[in-house]
């Protein structure tokens, strides 16, 4: 048995994809990876939930957003952190995103040891009986 944080990657780049799964295996999680909102909201939904996703906003099927509601609506306290990733203007997406149930917004492109940083923070977070809350101002 592993103690390993589980962590969903849901976006439909699949060069993103591979290059978040290899960064974040070799950090330590343990990561799976879907391509379209409705095999991430399965999934975040499933009896084997991640401990955090990073979820991207325009996804096939059901975007990021509503992937997040869902979440939220049917796991209420229960629902693992959610960081949006997106390349839209993040002036306007942010308040969406947290509006949505997400637990951070970090915009495309990202720095990966500032993304590793939002995931620790989060997990450290969750542990501490803390996900959920957007990041401090």
């Amino acid at each position: 048995m592993t103690d390993r944080k589980r962590i969903l990657v849901a976006d439909d780049d699949a060069d993103l994809l591979d290059f978040l799964k290899a960064d974040l295996t070799r950090a330590g999680y343990e990561v799976s990876t879907v391509e379209n909102g409705r095999d991430a909201l399965g999934a975040i939904l499933s009896d084997h939930a991640p401990d955090l996703v990073l979820l991207d906003v325009m996804l096939p099927y059901v975007d990021g957003y509503h992937v997040a509601q869902e979440a939220v609506s049917t796991l209420g306290d229960k629902t693992p952190p959610i960081i949006i990733l997106t390349c839209r203007d993040a002036a306007r997406e942010k308040g969406i995103a947290f509006m949505s149930g997400a637990s951070d917004f970090i915009q495309k492109p990202f720095d990966i040891a500032d993304l590793r940083a939002r995931l620790t923070r989060l997990l450290e977070g969750a542990r501490d009986g803390q996900e959920g809350r957007p990041p401090e101002a």
